[in-house]
Formats: C-alpha cells, sequence, structure tokens
C-alpha cells in the first residue's frame, strides 16, 4: 500500500499484510511555511460602518494636527504639537516638554500602557480591531486593492491567472496607490518635527534637509510594506501585545465567539429543511472570507483574531437570509459562554477589582503628573564641574575650579539671573563671559544658556580646605520673581 501527498507528508510502502513495517524514509518536516495570501472580502453591517468611521477620524487627526497652530509668542514655533528635537524640546499646545523634564514622556507612556489594559480588560482586543494604526492603514490599503482588483474572488482569480496587460495595469496601480498613500503618511510624520508649512514647502521645492528626506523615505518604506504587503503578518508575528493581553483578560472580558452551543451541529441547510436537531451555522464561511487575518472563529479564541468584528456583520447577514436570529457569532464574556446563553451580552460586568485597580492607577499617575505640571518651576538649573582638570594650582599657591552652569528659560518671556557660590569662605567667582563677580545674565524666551565660571581661594583659604572635596552650593536667581534655584557639586583640591 502506497500512500503520497505533498513534500512534506508520509510515505510509506508495504508489499503485502504479512511482510515487515518498512522503514520510514519520509523527508523532515520543515519548520518553515510558505505565506498564504488572505484575500478579505467586503463586509457590511454595523461594525464595518464603525471601522470606517474610526478610521476617518483617526486619519483626520494624523493629517490635520502638524497643522493646526498655537500663538507661543514672537520667538516661538506657532505649532500646536512639535517635536523639537533641534532645541530638545517638546512642544504642546501651551506645555512645553524639555529634554530635562522626560519623565512626563514617561509618564504619558505609562498611562496610555494601563488605559490599554484597562480598555482589554474591559472589551478585549477592542484596540487592536478598531483604533491600532497598523489596523487602520491595512484596512485603507486593502481598500484601495479592492477598488482596483475587485472584490475576493476577482482578486483571487487575477493571481491565479498569467501576467497580461489587465492583469500588469491592475496591479501597477495597485501598488502605485499605495505608495502615494505610504508617502502622504511618511510626509504627514515628518511635520511633527519641523514646522509643517516651511516643510512641505522645502520638501517640494527640493531645499529640505537631507535628514527630513532620509525619514521621509524611511516612514514611506515601512508604511508600504507593513500597510502594505505585511498585513495580518505584523499582528501575528511582530505584534507583542497579542501575547500580552491575555494576562488582562478574565471571565468577565468582551470579545468576540462563535456561540457553539446555538450554532452545532452546523450544516449546509435547504429553505424547505427544518432547524430541528442542528444548529443554526450553515456552514457558509462567511465569517471566514471577510476576516483580515484569515482564521475560523468557529474554532475558538485564537492570537491571530483582532477583534474588528466583521464576522460578526457577515454572520448577521446570512442570519437574516435564512430566517434564523442574529447574534450566533457577537460580543460576549467567558462567563456569559459558561452559561450557554442565547444573549451575547448576559453577565458582563464593567465594574471589579481588575478595572477599578487600573482605574485608580490611571487616577492617581495623571493626578500626580497634573500636580508636577502645575507646580513644576520655569527655570532649569543644572551645574557642572569641570573634569580636566580637576583643579589648577595657581602661582600664588591658590586653587581654581573651574563650572559650567546651564540654565533653561521655559518662560515665554525675557529673563535675568545672577550666579552666587557658597561653601568655600573667601572664593571668588570669575566668569568667561562677563566682567565683575556678580554680573546679570541675559536669557531670551524658550531658551539654554551655558554660563562658564571660575572659583578661586588663595593659599590662606586653602589651608582651610579639610580634604580633596569640599561641598559647595551654587545659586541662580532669577532677578524678575527673586526665586533661587540652588544645586550641590564640589571644590576639589590635592587634600590636606
Amino acid at each position: 500500500m502506497t500512500l503520497m501527498g505533498g513534500p512534506n507528508k508520509f510515505i510509506a510502502d508495504k508489499k503485502d499484510d504479512d511482510a515487515p513495517a518498512a522503514k520510514n524514509t519520509a523527508a523532515p518536516s520543515s519548520i518553515y511555511a510558505a505565506h498564504q495570501k488572505i484575500y478579505p472580502k467586503e463586509a457590511h453591517g454595523t461594525f464595518r460602518n464603525v471601522k470606517w468611521a474610526v478610521t476617518a477620524v483617526t486619519l483626520a487627526i494624523y493629517y490635520i494636527l502638524p497643522w493646526i497652530r498655537w500663538n507661543r509668542g514672537p520667538s516661538l514655533p506657532d505649532q500646536a504639537l512639535l517635536f523639537d528635537f533641534a532645541n530638545q524640546r517638546l512642544l504642546i499646545g501651551p506645555i512645553e516638554i524639555w529634554a530635562q523634564e522626560f519623565y512626563y514622556v514617561t509618564g504619558v507612556l505609562v498611562l496610555s500602557a494601563l488605559a490599554l489594559f484597562l480598555v482589554t480588560a474591559v472589551a478585549g482586543r477592542m484596540w487592536c480591531g478598531y483604533a491600532c494604526p497598523q489596523t487602520v492603514w491595512t484596512d485603507l490599503m486593502i481598500a484601495v486593492e479592492r477598488f482596483w482588483q475587485g472584490d475576493r474572488n476577482a482578486r483571487m482569480r487575477l493571481d491565479q491567472s498569467s501576467w497580461t496587460f489587465e492583469k500588469l495595469w491592475k496591479k501597477s496601480a495597485t501598488h502605485l496607490s499605495w505608495m502615494m498613500i505610504a508617502i502622504a503618511t511618511g510626509g504627514a510624520f515628518v511635520f511633527y518635527f519641523q514646522d509643517a508649512p516651511t516643510l512641505a514647502r522645502e520638501l517640494i521645492s527640493g531645499t529640505a534637509s537631507p535628514v527630513a528626506y532620509t525619514f521621509l523615505g524611511i516612514f514611506t518604506l515601512t508604511t508600504y510594506l507593513l500597510g502594505g504587503m505585511a498585513r495580518e503578518q505584523v499582528c501575528i508575528y511582530m505584534c507583542p501585545w497579542p501575547r500580552i493581553q491575555g494576562a488582562m483578560l478574565d471571565h468577565d472580558s468582551l470579545f468576540i465567539s462563535y456561540r457553539e452551543a446555538r450554532g452545532e451541529p452546523r450544516g449546509s441547510h435547504k429553505r424547505e429543511q427544518s432547524w430541528e436537531g442542528r444548529g443554526d451555522c450553515v456552514d457558509c464561511k462567511a465569517c471566514v472570507s471577510v476576516c483580515p487575518t484569515g482564521i475560523d472563529i468557529r474554532d475558538g479564541a485564537q492570537l491571530a483574531c483582532i477583534q474588528c468584528a466583521l464576522c460578526i456583520d457577515a454572520c448577521d447577514e446570512i442570519m437574516d437570509r435564512v430566517g434564523r436570529p442574529r447574534g450566533l457569532i457577537a460580543y460576549t464574556t467567558m462567563a456569559n459562554l459558561d452559561t450557554a446563553s442565547v444573549e451575547p451580552r448576559s453577565g458582563w460586568r464593567i465594574v471589579r477589582p481588575r478595572t477599578i485597580l487600573y482605574s485608580a492607577l490611571i487616577a492617581a499617575v495623571g493626578g500626580l503628573m497634573l500636580w508636577s505640571l502645575l507646580n513644576r518651576a520655569d527655570t532649569i538649573v543644572s551645574v557642572a564641574p569641570d573634569r580636566n582638570p580637576l583643579f589648577v594650582t595657581l602661582s600664588n599657591g591658590g586653587l581654581r575650579n573651574g563650572y559650567t552652569v546651564k540654565i533653561t528659560n521655559k518662560t515665554e518671556t525675557a529673563k535675568s539671573f545672577r550666579i552666587s557660590a557658597t561653601g568655600v569662605p573667601g572664593a571668588k567667582l570669575q566668569f568667561v563671559e562677563f566682567e565683575g563677580q556678580d554680573p546679570v545674565i541675559d536669557i531670551k524666551p524658550s531658551e539654554v544658556r551655558a554660563v562658564k565660571f571660575f572659583l578661586s581661594i588663595g593659599p590662606g583659604e586653602r589651608k582651610e580646605l579639610k580634604g580633596d572635596s569640599t561641598p559647595i552650593l551654587v545659586t541662580v536667581r532669577d532677578m524678575s520673581t527673586g526665586r533661587e534655584t540652588s544645586r550641590a557639586t564640589t571644590f576639589s583640591g590635592p587634600g590636606s
């Protein structure tokens, strides 16, 4: 008997029943499986409309946001949201986040993670199915492909056919459209890092910096590859969230499921047949044909399911045709499935320990960030002593240390400051750029200025030092408000 199949199938030969069993001569199975392209069919219904609405809103926000203006004064950028890397700051409306305040960005990331945890605990992978950028751009790319090549069956026939002029121009139009979308996507993203109107003129005229064109190319290529080519593979293989979100779910988390108690046993159904002794599922596979990741929701919860709910629309449409109630595939919970209830949302509890914990953490982190933002200083001061050399011995036997003070004026008005140092009696300040021991230092709005000065002591004061490092305090005084900001550092010497 001979059993033959594909290249990875087992092959066995046996001359007769009395002969000894043949040796297993099968080739080792390959761990690589070629990617099978997925052809999602166009879905119609409530959830498809919601997804289009979310896509329109999110894309509008993404493309319009860099063009919104915010008046910060004559010497500051007027872009409402600007990642001003050249000046090491982030501008969000009236808020300026400087590099020294990066903890605010960390706080925003923590809040985003907690919000994602809360949404997942309540509604499963709702983010993945509706608002994730990969989902939004993949939906857009598939819609473009469908526009040029037709719906599911037409695209499958086109890919299986030989290369003709029709196939060539349809494929070319599709990829050209994808590339235009990718260029618009990358172009919009670079506008977040430089004044949008100015950068747009420079990009068109060819006078933008090489960095701008480089990142425009990078963003364009990644959008084209991830949204147009990779698609569901990003969600299944590249994104870590499907593997993490399992820890966020419990029996009361909402997710999309096939109601097996109602649908089985499945099978084809004719109009005149009775529904007695069988399930409502007619095994039409409409839920599979619309799935953007190519899964069968009837097989249960799966890592590849992004909960886009298109299978619900497809199944409801079939149920309407065969005269059965909607909801065979629906949003439900594990607790609801355990009861074999017909109602999709029966027993859905939102308020529970997990959601209360996430909500409390969001409130705590958000409150702490708000308090810090309202009470933060409008001046940032840092002091760095010279390291090479640590000190200099003067000709009269005294010692001299060098320091650099960086003062950041975070306000939209010019400010004046004075610098002083205490901790070493008799020490004298000498500024490199200014004359006198107590100069006034003017700093423009949203400017960072580095001030270099020396702190010197004579041989008499040197004898008073008790070690090779003496603590000192450098103080920067705001002349307009009288507020003082001090930073601790050390005065170095050769030791006693």
